[in-house]
């Protein structure tokens, strides 16, 4: 590694490599001559001179980019596309004079941007997959293991650990939605020209409309798109940009969702993300465990959602048919954000699948509330020995306050039980008061729900991708 210069994080600390060759400029250029070939063999299916000697010359230089001939031309030219049109045909001697034909810059620019858009959404959505995969095997686990739930992240009436986990992974469920339904509505730029006319291969074709009305399509299928987009400027509308932005964002909010109800509860001791034998929580303090990982994965959904606003932003300031002000800032956002969100999928796929759970700590959470939670089942059983409602509510109540002041005041475990076993109104022994805080009686229909929602939703979905199961990540730091 070069330590003169700024290197991308995103590079060298986060993203995979998988995700990173998609966005290399081997995948890039590849793609260029790709759609160059597509071109050709279009063109010459619909009547142009073009020979098949010239297409096969192409299809034998299509990989092996000469990046110095490209590099050296761009400093005279000063334009990426002629640079490598010119460096292709200094391969191709004999196509030279076809390759490009009646395309402008976009032509390969936008076509390879949608491309590795798709390409790249193929690997979250495999990701994505995976992560589902690891916490319903997690709720599956702990779907009946009494916790308490938060609201206000206040203790409120206990839920299971496993269910909490089919709220990270419903949330995660909705995104894979969104993967899929993006992926979906991608379609090609096409050939359309320097203002989307296609006036180009009108005087190409002789002004034969029907011809020109097939190119499009024909190159589409080349490339392995169901279709282009019908009508546009220079440009595919940067409105699609958005889309792929807002569905990576939306993956991002789930994340942190996640790793944030993670790092709360490992301050709280009942779950820990993986620590490993010899890292090292703090510089300082010896003996922290900080949630480093999580954390991480909130840093970097924070960044990915952010990062919608230049899709936006850009969308909303292209003039008429184009304007160039897209360009240095799609080479930033769409790149790093797909790297941003490869980084945050590896580090879910790496929480997940070495979740921590604490059992004997939930419990005593668990312990310390339940027996003001059980108050309403008490009453109710005073009353139907003959006892008068309101009257034992106020009494409950003043027990109450004073096992709140215990516990806040003086640090003691909450003893309202021993409280009213010891109040002379009611009719209960201290025995016959822990039949009320078993807490399996709180859980109302949380373990059947998540079996529910595993067999009905989350099971069918991973039968239908078990092809793409299986993947793990490995992180850097």
């Amino acid at each position: 590694m070069e330590h003169d210069k700024y290197v991308s994080p995103l590079s060298t600390r986060y993203a995979s490599k998988e995700m990173q060759y998609i966005f290399s400029p081997d995948k890039k250029f590849r793609t260029w001559r790709k759609l160059w070939i597509a071109l050709a063999e279009t063109e010459k299916e619909l009547g142009l001179n073009i020979t098949d000697e010239q297409i096969e010359e192409l299809k034998v230089h299509a990989d092996d980019i000469n990046y110095d001939v490209a590099e050296a031309r761009e400093k005279v030219v000063r334009h990426d596309v002629m640079s490598h049109v010119y460096a292709y045909g200094q391969q191709c001697p004999k196509a030279a004079g076809i390759i490009h034909l009646g395309a402008t810059s976009c032509y390969v620019g936008d076509n390879t941007d949608i491309i590795l858009m798709r390409d790249a959404l193929t690997l979250v959505r495999r990701k994505l997959i995976n992560v589902i995969a690891i916490l319903a095997k997690f709720a599956d686990e702990w779907k009946e293991q009494p916790t308490l739930g938060f609201t206000h992240f206040q203790p409120a009436q206990p839920t299971t650990v496993g269910k909490r986990a089919t709220l990270w992974m419903n949330e995660f469920m909705l995104d894979l939605d969104e993967v899929e339904h993006t992926i979906r509505q991608l379609k090609l730029l096409g050939s359309k020209g320097t203002t989307g006319t296609q006036a180009s291969f009108v005087e190409l074709f002789d002004g034969d409309l029907s011809r020109v009305d097939q190119l499009d399509p024909m190159i589409a299928r080349k490339m392995g798109f169901e279709d282009c987009y019908p009508v546009s400027g220079q440009t595919y509308s940067r409105k699609v940009d958005t889309f792929v932005l807002n569905t990576l964002a939306g993956i991002a909010a789930s994340a942190m969702k996640m790793a944030t109800d993670i790092r709360l509860l490992q301050h709280l001791k009942e779950v820990e993300e993986p620590f490993e034998k010899t890292q090292i929580g703090s510089s300082a303090m010896a003996y922290k465990r900080n949630p480093m990982r999580s954390e991480r994965i909130c840093s970097l959904s924070r960044y990915v959602m952010a990062d919608v606003i230049n899709g936006e932003v850009t969308s909303g300031t292209q003039w008429m048919e184009r304007t160039l002000d897209d360009s240095a800032n799609k080479r930033l956002s769409i790149p790093e954000g797909f790297l941003a969100i490869d980084g945050v999928l590896d580090l879910c796929l790496n929480v997940t699948d070495g979740l921590k759970v604490y059992p004997k700590v939930i419990e005593k959470h668990l312990a310390a509330e339940l027996p003001f939670m059980a108050t309403e089942n008490i009453m109710m059983d005073e009353v139907k020995m003959g006892g008068n409602r309101q009257e034992f509510h106020e009494e409950i109540r003043e027990l109450s306050m004073i096992a709140g002041r215990h516990v806040k005041e003086e640090g003691k475990d909450n003893d309202l039980l021993d409280l009213i076993a010891a109040d002379p109104k009611f009719h209960m022994t201290r025995e016959q008061l822990n039949k009320y805080i078993d807490p399996k009686l709180f859980i109302g229909a949380a373990p059947h729900q998540v079996e529910r929602y595993l067999d009905t939703v989350i099971r069918p979905m991973l039968d239908q991708n078990k092809d793409l199961l299986g993947v793990t990540a490995a992180i850097n730091v």
